[in-house]
């Protein structure tokens, strides 16, 4: 019994450091190292979705502090689990909680800096969301349609929606995502009524992201 002991302290151990410092700790207890990490200059992320799998290339020049979090947050699978909670066919579908509130709490107040429009909202494209000033946290949509407008939109004091990347692939499956809900599910409620548990129950057909994964980058 006794020559088992170590061998199971270090298995606990190693058990621990997983817990502590795998790929959960980025979310969980995202250093400032961590967040303020460059993503490439552009990379491809492929979506995972009930719907079937999509690609978006971010590219960093269009707007360097959004891709950077999009990199952190889509390389540690921070959208899994989330769901299409805004599908307007002729506008944009939107997602970026992670139906978890304990861990969105965490992320809602680390906002990022306004930036300026470089690309323009076209149909295929993703931007953040945002109310305000310095609100762009999680919180993404893929434009459905053209929505040049997008562009230099005046709203809640900041000057349009700069978008982070494009879909190249899969765009179809975006287009099949459940629209029958709209603008209904109470988004701007408390966190805990945008938990997967009260969505499953009260819209039980909104598509949702399995895993995001970033497949190839170039510096």
């Amino acid at each position: 019994m006794r020559k088992c002991r170590p061998v199971w302290i270090a298995s606990l151990v190693g058990l621990m450091w997983v817990l502590a410092c795998g790929p959960n700790q980025a979310l969980w207890e995202p250093t400032p190292e961590m967040v303020s990490t460059e993503a490439p200059d552009s990379f491809v992320v492929e979506v995972e979705t009930s719907e079937g799998s999509f690609q978006v290339k971010m590219i960093r020049e269009w707007s360097p502090l959004g891709v950077d979090r999009v990199y952190h947050l889509m390389s540690n699978d921070f959208y899994a689990g989330a769901r299409f909670y805004r599908v307007l066919p002729e506008f944009v579908a939107q997602w970026g909680f992670s139906g978890n509130p304990a861990l969105d709490s965490i992320w809602e107040d680390r906002t990022l800096e306004d930036e300026p429009t470089v690309a323009s909202n076209v149909r295929g494209t993703v931007s953040f969301a945002r109310a305000g000033r310095r609100s762009r946290n999680f919180t993404l949509f893929i434009n459905l349609v053209d929505n040049e407008r997008l562009d230099g939109l005046l709203s809640g004091g900041v000057v349009g929606y700069p978008p982070i990347g494009r879909v190249e692939r899969g765009l179809e499956v975006v287009d099949g995502f459940y629209a029958g809900y709209q603008n209904d599910p109470p988004f701007q409620d408390s966190l805990e009524i945008r938990g997967n548990a009260y969505l499953r129950q009260s819209y039980p057909q909104l598509d949702s992201i399995i895993s995001t994964r970033v497949i190839t980058g170039w510096p």
